[in-house]
């Protein structure tokens, strides 16, 4: 997409702050939605509770990302905060696609996040976008989150679902939480550290995102994971080398269930997740495996 105008939702995250930046460097026009009156001529009011885009902005507009949702690991899982973690996806894609689906002029794609939750625990067993949905919690947020871009779709965009996995980024995220613990020399496996991980390095992931924009050919589900999935273990050990730290401590399972609560399964779940439609459509990693991820992180 040469000097588009692209709206994105989400943009002070992890994801949303490194995509912005690579946009705006690449000369393309970025008009971030907000959750408060708009201040700045590239912003755009919304409110996904309401239900409300401010639409005008969105006019002209060639794509549309939409990064927003609560943070699955921000808190611990109450029933309140589980409520949160799903209104904050599905009512924000809702609003997202019902204004995209009533432009005079809708956008060429919705890029709407989703996650590699989708398919639950998958133990050893290796997954591709075309294994169905898993069963607990994330997966049927996915699966609702998911529906509600129904609206774009039905207008005749092309919408595509970035399920994301775990991303490797030192500002933020899940991992962001991991590097001062290894630095320290604190960092462990988590339970038997044989459950899978399906990583992908940010670079990668913001370069995917870049590369589903530019492919016509992609829309439903595609995996953002990197092409080598490894164990909890591995992850502790690569940490461990390329961070030049002692990893012996060692979360035990019962520890993390009383301090996660019902996020402790999915830390403890499995998910062997690869990205077949991203390969088939001739992406190329930069940072495959996860020595090179963390490297990538900490530049």
């Amino acid at each position: 997409m040469v000097n588009s105008r692209i709206a994105v939702t989400g943009s002070t995250g992890l994801i949303g702050t490194a995509l912005v930046r690579s946009l705006r460097v690449d000369g393309h026009e970025v008009v971030r939605l907000v959750r408060r009156p708009a201040r700045a001529g590239d912003e755009v009011e919304w409110d996904p509770k309401r239900g409300y885009v401010d639409g005008a902005g969105l006019v002209g507009c060639d794509a549309v990302v939409h990064l927003a949702g609560a943070g699955v690991g921000d808190h611990r899982w109450t029933e309140a905060y589980k409520q949160e973690i799903r209104d904050s996806r599905v009512l924000g894609t809702e609003a997202i696609a019902q204004a995209v689906a009533s432009l005079d002029v809708p956008p060429k794609v919705l890029l709407s996040g989703s996650a590699i939750g989708y398919y639950g625990d998958t133990g050893d067993r290796a997954v591709d976008e075309s294994a169905p949905h898993g069963e607990g919690f994330l997966p049927s947020v996915c699966v609702e989150w998911e529906a509600a871009a129904a609206p774009a779709e039905e207008a005749g965009v092309r919408t595509v679902f970035a399920r994301t996995g775990l991303v490797v980024g030192r500002e933020g995220g899940a991992w962001g939480r991991l590097f001062p613990l290894f630095r320290a020399g604190l960092g462990g496996r988590l339970g038997d550290g044989h459950q899978y991980w399906s990583f992908i390095a940010l670079h990668d992931h913001i370069a995917a995102l870049r590369h589903i924009l530019d492919t016509p050919a992609l829309s439903g589900p595609v995996n953002l994971t990197g092409p080598d999935p490894v164990t909890n273990g591995e992850v502790t050990a690569a940490m461990g080398r390329v961070l030049r730290r002692p990893t012996l401590f060692a979360v035990p399972a019962p520890a993390l269930r009383i301090t996660l609560g019902d996020f402790a399964e999915d830390v403890l779940g499995s998910q062997r997740v690869l990205p077949r439609r991203l390969l088939e459509s001739g992406f190329s990693f930069a940072f495959p495996g996860i020595d090179a991820s963390i490297r990538a992180a900490l530049r």
